[in-house]
C-alpha cells in the first residue's frame, strides 16, 4: 500500500472475552448474488433500552476527553441511551488513551465482565471519528463487514500482509479476527448495507477480488442514525417505566409486536426477600435490574415460574428496581401476561 492508504488502515480492533475467544465467528466468503450488505448490532450485548451509562476516563489530556466526550454523544442523540461522564470507580465503560497500544472496545454488555481497574476501551489515536467508532461497539455495534450476509471476498494473502505490519501490527488470529472471519447469523441483527457507516472499517481495492474498497467514513450516517434508534437497537419507548406496587395485584401487560421489551419498576424500601414473577400464557424471559441503575443485572430467568412464566426470587436492599420483559422467541413472539412482585 502506499503511505496514504497505510494511514487510513489505521483500524480499531475487537476485545473478546474468553468466552467468545472459545467460539469463533464462522468465515463465509461467498457473495449473495444480490450484493446485499447489512449492517449489525450484537444483539445478545445490547444494554438495556433506556440505560444511563457511566464513563471513567482513566488518564488522557483535556482536549482528547473533550473529543472522547462529544463523539460518544453522537449515539445518544439518536439510541434511547445516556453516557453520564462522571468518572466513577465502577463506570460501565472506562477509557484509556494509550498510544501503543492501538483504538479498541469491548462489545457492548462484556464491559460489564471486566475488573473495574481495568480499562473497556482504548483511544491510542483519535484520528476522525474513532471515538464514535469505539463508542458504537461499546453500545453494541460490530463492524459492517462481519456479516454473515456481507459477502465481501478477499484478497487474504494481501490482507495479512498489510495488516501485519506497521501501523497495526496484527496477529493473523487478530486479522481475521477482525476482518476476514464473519459473525454467525444467530449472534445479530442487521439492516441494509450502509457504505457510509462509521463502523464500516477503510480498506483498499487490493483488499477484495472486486478491486472496488471503502472510504473512511468520520460522521455517523442518516441510516445509522436511524437504526440505533430502531426497534433492533435502542428505540425511544412511547411510555415510561409502568411501576409496579409491593404485594398489590398483579399488573396485567402485553408484548403486541414481536422484539417488544416491556419495562417495569418498583421501589423496595427495607431489606428483604422479594418474588417477582409473570403469569398467563406467553413464554417469556424476565431480567432484574438495579438498585437504582438499570444497567446492573441482578438475575435473569426464563421458565422459573409456573409453565412458561419467569420468576426471580432475590434478597433486596432498599432501592429502586427494574424488570425487563420480553417474548422467549423475539423474531415471532407476541402475547398477553401479567407481573407481580411480592415480599
Amino acid at each position: 500500500m502506499s503511505d496514504k492508504s497505510k494511514d487510513k488502515a489505521k483500524i480499531c480492533y475487537d476485545r473478546l472475552l474468553p468466552r467468545d475467544l472459545a467460539q469463533p465467528h464462522q468465515t463465509m466468503r461467498s457473495m449473495r448474488p444480490d450484493g446485499v450488505q447489512r449492517a449489525i448490532i450484537v444483539f445478545r450485548k445490547l444494554w438495556v433500552n433506556g440505560s444511563n451509562l457511566r464513563v471513567r476516563f482513566m488518564g488522557g489530556t483535556t482536549a482528547q476527553q473533550v473529543i472522547a466526550k462529544e463523539q460518544a454523544q453522537w449515539w445518544s442523540q439518536h439510541a434511547n441511551l445516556t453516557f453520564e461522564f462522571n468518572n466513577a470507580p465502577d463506570a460501565e465503560i472506562r477509557v484509556t488513551f494509550d498510544p501503543s497500544d492501538g483504538a479498541w472496545s469491548y462489545i457492548g454488555t462484556d464491559c460489564k465482565s471486566i475488573p473495574s481497574n481495568e480499562a473497556t476501551m482504548n483511544l491510542g489515536f483519535l484520528d476522525g471519528g474513532t471515538a464514535a467508532h469505539e463508542f458504537g461497539h461499546a453500545i453494541g455495534l460490530a463492524h459492517e463487514h462481519q456479516n454473515p450476509d456481507g459477502g465481501i471476498e478477499w484478497n487474504e494473502e494481501v490482507v495479512l500482509r498489510d495488516l501485519s505490519g506497521p501501523p497495526n501490527n496484527w496477529t493473523p488470529e487478530q486479522i481475521r479476527h477482525n476482518v476476514l472471519d464473519k459473525y454467525a447469523a444467530d449472534q445479530i441483527r442487521g439492516t441494509k448495507f450502509d457504505p457510509d457507516s462509521i463502523m464500516l472499517y477503510f480498506f483498499p481495492g487490493s483488499w477484495v477480488k472486486s478491486g472496488v474498497g471503502t472510504k473512511a467514513n468520520d460522521v455517523l450516517s442518516e441510516l445509522e442514525k436511524t437504526f440505533i434508534a430502531s426497534e433492533a437497537a435502542y428505540p425511544r419507548p412511547s411510555v415510561q417505566a409502568v411501576e409496579l406496587g409491593i404485594n398489590a395485584a398483579p399488573t396485567s401487560a402485553s408484548i403486541g409486536v414481536p422484539g417488544e421489551e416491556d419495562l417495569f419498576k418498583f421501589t423496595v424500601t427495607s431489606d428483604g426477600r422479594h418474588v417477582i414473577q409473570t403469569g398467563g400464557q406467553t413464554d417469556v424471559v424476565m431480567k432484574l435490574f438495579g438498585p437504582d441503575i438499570q444497567t446492573s443485572l441482578l438475575a435473569e430467568d426464563d421458565d422459573g415460574g409456573i409453565g412458561l412464566n419467569a420468576k426471580i426470587v432475590a434478597n433486596l436492599i432498599p432501592g429502586q428496581y427494574f424488570a425487563q420483559v420480553r417474548h422467549y422467541n423475539k423474531a415471532r413472539g407476541k402475547g398477553s401476561y401479567s407481573i407481580k412482585v411480592n415480599r
